[in-house]
């Protein structure tokens, strides 16, 4: 527990920090004054690895542990890897290529895992061990798994050869050679003396993967009802429930309020996503507001949109508030990916009273001012996020009801009755 507060403690005191780079002396840069700041686990590296699925989703629910007073744990993102891995070239296989097969995935990937494989504590299962590194690279192994899956998805065969314990003769292959470049999944392990299976570690940690929600914002399909975001990485077809925009960030700003992390998917391809390395990922206005002599936005009256995305490299500007319908524009002309994802874990302003919050990535300690972390404005994540998990009670009561979910409390509660 202790290193995790450490860890959180260096990102406050950047935080309170002048944030410029190469900037002219009378230019004061970036201010973030943080505002909360909940417990995460140290920042992870994931190298040359298209899997920031899972190390955000990981980093999530190793926070929830912190939450629950489950103390720190540091979870293996390569088990969850392997065994989505070997279920992707299934799909990919059964609808004919249809299914695409590559290292991405999301974050309902890592609760399936949770759920029907369990889960083993990073010292079992490493990145990189079995190539003698401590970090992942996949662009051999992909170059290998892609090319075979391929050739069973889109071949010409008629029967596929089947092994006499009736498991098909390619998924065994393609399993050997994720086993080779990732590790071998254990059926049993030692931990801290205490013998586990996968699954008895996952149920030892007390966490329940139904407990998790995914929330999305479009208008192709009905508010407050679930349906599958059709992105490739969505590959189970996993459900989000539809909010209006607004509403959507009310559950971000509920949820970090009330104590819970987010696990933020977003488009990083936005040209104020670059400045992340520096330490924020901003949406500047493209037209300049108009306000009064003297006062705080006179100075962007009359600026080009191109002078004011320059601005903002070094310096906040105005933020540009988009609607639901720009929102759903950029989805539907492939403007707003499925890129990334990472985890949200607390709230923050800058001296021009914009709002951020403080988003942990997975590309190293080193990566950026702050510890591998940033802060996005909330702007960008209104317009720019993808899809967010968190726990059904980071939802708002009222969102909720219209969503009809059930807390977890209430459940515990029927559960117990019915005994």
């Amino acid at each position: 527990m202790k290193k995790a507060f450490l860890f959180l403690g260096a990102v406050a005191i950047c935080a309170s920090t002048v944030f410029a780079q190469d900037q002219k002396k009378e230019d004061e840069g970036y201010k973030f004054d943080t505002i909360k700041v909940l417990p995460i686990t140290p920042v992870k590296n994931q190298n040359n690895a298209g899997t920031c699925w899972s190390y955000s989703t990981i980093a999530f629910l190793e926070s929830e542990l912190l939450r629950m007073g489950k103390g720190e744990h540091d979870l293996s993102e390569m088990f969850v890897v392997a065994k989505t891995y070997n279920d992707r070239a299934k799909a990919a296989v059964r609808t004919h290529g249809d299914v695409s097969f590559s290292q991405g995935g999301a974050f309902n990937d890592v609760l399936y895992c949770w759920k029907h494989y369990g889960m083993v504590p990073e010292d079992v299962m490493k990145p990189g061990a079995m190539y003698g590194d401590t970090l992942s690279n996949h662009t051999e192994l992909s170059a290998l798994t892609d090319v075979m899956v391929e050739a069973v998805a889109k071949g010409k065969l008629k029967k596929l050869q089947r092994s006499p314990d009736g498991e098909p003769l390619w998924s065994k292959a393609v399993a050997a050679v994720h086993e080779i470049y990732l590790g071998k999944a254990p059926e049993s392990f030692t931990y801290k003396g205490v013998k586990y299976t996968p699954k008895s570690y996952a149920e030892s940690l007390g966490l329940n993967p139904d407990d998790y929600v995914s929330i999305t914002s479009y208008t192709h399909h009905p508010f407050y009802e679930k349906f599958v975001l059709e992105i490739q990485d969505n590959w189970r077809w996993g459900l989000s429930y539809n909010l209006p925009l607004d509403e959507m960030m009310e559950v971000f700003d509920y949820a970090i309020d009330n104590g819970y992390t987010i696990a933020w998917g977003s488009d990083v391809s936005e040209p104020g996503f670059r400045y992340s390395r520096k330490g924020f990922a901003v949406l500047p206005a493209t037209e300049a507001p108009k306000g009064g002599v003297g006062s705080d936005q006179a100075k962007w009256s009359g600026m080009k949109a191109s002078e004011i995305a320059d601005e903002a490299a070094n310096h906040p500007t105005p933020q540009r508030w988009v609607t639901q319908e720009e929102r759903q524009e950029a989805y539907d002309n492939w403007e707003t990916t499925d890129d990334h994802g990472m985890q949200i874990f607390g709230k923050a302003k800058d001296q021009m009273g914009n709002e951020y919050y403080m988003v942990k990535n997975s590309w190293g300690l080193y990566n950026g001012e702050f510890g591998g972390c940033f802060f996005v404005s909330k702007a960008f994540a209104r317009y720019k996020t993808m899809n967010i998990v968190v726990h059904k009670d980071a939802i708002p009561a009222a969102i909720k009801a219209k969503l009809g979910i059930e807390s977890s409390a209430s459940k515990d509660t029927k559960k117990s009755k019915k005994r």
